[in-house]
């Protein structure tokens, strides 16, 4: 394989790798206890919120490096409204479509003001950051609203019953986490086929045969392991079941929708873009709003989770969501990155969290880690600019 080759393969794989490669050492370091079935659902349960503000962060940064500093505040708000909400005994339906609206008229709000009026992303959400922590702790006036509806706790994940039942009943493993698995694994393999041979039909450039058969059998491998370890606990956790909605829905459109080519031309240049007929503004105003509805999903997630709404709670999302990105490839100049690519980012740091937290590591510690994991992933898409340039 030539030099080229290697480079492009290593460029293209690099945070895949950069995953397994963090797995093995923590699996390692802490004598096997992270691949343990009942810490992979804890990636999942505790990180749930940061796989949905990452793909709506994607949105946003693909229009030029901008983010959104506002969501972890947006959520912490979404969720004073629900608790309290829920507190009064109001419908439990209800309360979730409220939820989402507040969090996409938000959203709408901040969305106006950065296209409509060009006031720059940062200095709004940095506004919108103080408004709705501030309106937080006005709502809640310093003290914890306990979230004491069991279908809301157990429909959203949080809590020990959150699971998807058993249909198959298995005795010792959930066996209708192991058939979602091979599932997921069979849609996989049919829609790389259907593909490779749409695109080979068409002339177009596809993997070598070789290539195609070793991508899929490891990623096959990857899968099945997992929903096995899952399945030794207790099932499908029912923040996967939300998380994996969300990525399927934003896959799409960013891959397969007029919306989410205009978002990666506006990152390429948006100049060309408005000339060329596209109304530039009513895509920044989608991105932001969208990022809105995804704080008020994040939001339930958050207070189904931990069964209580505080002020305190959203602190330091959206560094995480912001992070999630750059590490998983999305380019701090906009027009570059993909769903998957923003999940396994967030994947890489979930493991690093519990990873140093079973091995006891400090918190602050930890921060040292992520910072610098998040610095090297911009240094990289920056040295790769330049090199490609």
């Amino acid at each position: 394989m030539s030099k080229t080759k290697v480079l492009t393969f290593v460029q293209k794989y690099t945070m895949i790798i950069a995953l397994v490669l963090v797995t093995a050492f923590f699996a390692w370091r802490t004598n096997g206890k992270l691949l343990l079935p009942q810490n992979l659902t804890n990636i999942i349960a505790q990180n749930a919120y940061v796989f949905v503000l990452a793909t709506g962060m994607l949105l946003c940064i693909l229009t030029g490096g901008n983010i959104d500093l506002s969501v972890g505040s947006v959520v912490c708000f979404v969720g004073t409204v629900g608790a309290v909400l829920l507190r009064n005994d109001l419908n439990m339906w209800l309360v979730v479509l409220v939820m989402l609206l507040v969090g996409l008229l938000i959203g709408a709000w901040q969305a106006f003001w950065i296209a409509y009026v060009h006031v720059p992303p940062f200095i709004t959400t940095l506004s919108g950051m103080m408004v709705f922590r501030g309106l937080s702790n006005v709502v809640l006036q310093g003290k914890t609203v306990s979230v004491t509806n069991e279908k809301f706790v157990q429909l959203f994940g949080g809590g020990a019953k959150c699971y998807v039942p058993d249909v198959f009943h298995g005795a010792n493993i959930n066996i209708l986490c192991i058939v979602v698995g091979a599932l997921c694994c069979v849609l996989y393999l049919f829609f790389t086929i259907r593909s490779r041979a749409v695109r080979k039909k068409a002339g177009l450039e596809v993997d070598s045969a070789a290539k195609t058969i070793i991508t899929a059998v490891i990623i096959v491998a990857v899968v099945m392991f997992f929903t096995y370890r899952l399945a030794q606990y207790k099932g499908l956790p029912m923040a996967l079941i939300w998380v994996a909605l969300v990525v399927l829905i934003y896959t799409y459109i960013t891959g397969k929708t007029t919306v989410g080519r205009y978002l990666y031309a506006i990152g390429g240049n948006e100049v060309a873009t408005r000339l060329s007929g596209i109304n530039t503004k009513s895509i920044y105003f989608f991105a932001y709003a969208n990022m809105g509805l995804l704080s008020g999903l994040a939001g339930i997630l958050t207070i189904a989770r931990l069964t209580s709404a505080q002020p305190t709670y959203g602190q330091n999302y959206e560094m995480d969501a912001i992070g999630s990105c750059f590490i998983g490839g999305a380019s701090a100049y906009g027009g570059v990155g993909t769903v998957p690519g923003v999940i396994i980012g967030a994947l890489l740091m979930g493991v690093i969290n519990i990873g140093m937290s079973i091995m006891g590591v400090d918190a602050n510690y930890q921060k040292v880690v992520k910072g610098l994991v998040l610095l090297a992933a911009v240094i990289f898409d920056v040295v790769s600019k330049k090199k490609s340039s």
